[in-house]
């Protein structure tokens, strides 16, 4: 623990969400998604947001995408306010048929390129190759979706956000409908991409184990509506399956906040690290 510091710090970031509330219509009448929430997101940064279902966390990345629209407090990318979607930031749902069917796997992240990039032609294609073949689909590049796996199709979708190269990637669960062996694929596969791009990457899930293999910090948020509960900063070191620092984190997050009575928003600021990283 580091008492040093408040909970959910402000930084200079290219990303900062300022008190943040989202509402909808409901049968009952306005309902509140996500209340109060304020935190920034460093150049670089694997952001996890966890939580149980229905706690907000996919509609406050929707809202951060700029899908949808902020009842009160402001989002803003790099000191600009968030008014709609941009080539900035890219989405990854969890959806399976988030391609256009009628276009091939190269096509796909060919058509991103030369719509968000305005890239020629040629250009759009030689990269969408490339970044097809950096996920292993290089011989299903002249392939349709309806050929692919489930898995395949998502290798595409990632494909085609990390070839735009956006300010930030946006993941709402992408491997959530994978068997267990694939999501495991999948998340090795990711932190590769992400290493080697140095992207920046906010990545929602409501597996502990997941957010802890992924997130350089992870964002606990409460049941509805949604507040921050809990903050996790998560070295390297701690990120590896087996070790005993990932056993520690996931056990306290299972502990503090999926258990019993979770903390009062924002009292928990964890900081977990190797004795020698100290």
């Amino acid at each position: 623990m580091d008492g040093g510091r408040g909970p959910f710090r402000e930084v200079s970031a290219p990303l900062s969400v300022d008190k943040v509330f989202l509402r909808y219509a409901g049968d009952a009448g306005i309902v509140t998604a996500v209340e109060d929430v304020s935190f920034a997101v460093e150049e670089g940064e694997r952001l996890v947001l966890l939580g149980p279902s229905g706690c907000g966390k996919s509609t406050l990345l929707r809202a951060i995408g700029g899908f949808l629209p902020v009842a009160e407090g402001a989002i803003r990318l790099n000191g600009r306010p968030v008014t709609g979607p941009g080539p900035d930031r890219m989405m990854v749902f969890q959806e399976f048929d988030q391609l256009l069917p009628w276009r091939t796997v190269a096509g796909n992240v060919a058509f991103a390129l030369r719509k968000a990039r305005g890239l020629p032609k040629d250009e759009a294609w030689r990269r969408a190759r490339e970044w097809v073949g950096r996920v292993g689909l290089a011989r299903f590049a002249d392939a349709y979706p309806h050929t692919l796996s489930g898995g395949m199709k998502q290798r595409v979708a990632i494909a085609r956000a990390f070839a735009v190269q956006p300010a930030i990637l946006l993941m709402d669960e992408p491997f959530a409908a994978l068997d267990a062996l694939s999501r495991r694929r999948m998340q090795d596969e990711l932190l590769s991409l992400c290493e080697a791009a140095g992207s920046t990457v906010i990545f929602v899930t409501h597996g502990i184990d997941e957010a802890v293999r992924i997130g350089t910090r992870i964002l606990v948020l409460s049941p509805h509506p949604g507040r921050l509960a809990a903050e996790y900063l998560v070295p390297e070191a701690a990120r590896e399956r087996g070790s005993a620092a990932f056993a520690e984190i996931e056990a306290d997050i299972h502990a503090r906040v999926f258990s019993g009575t979770p903390p009062e928003p924002q009292a928990v600021l964890a900081d977990f690290r190797e004795p020698s990283l100290v």
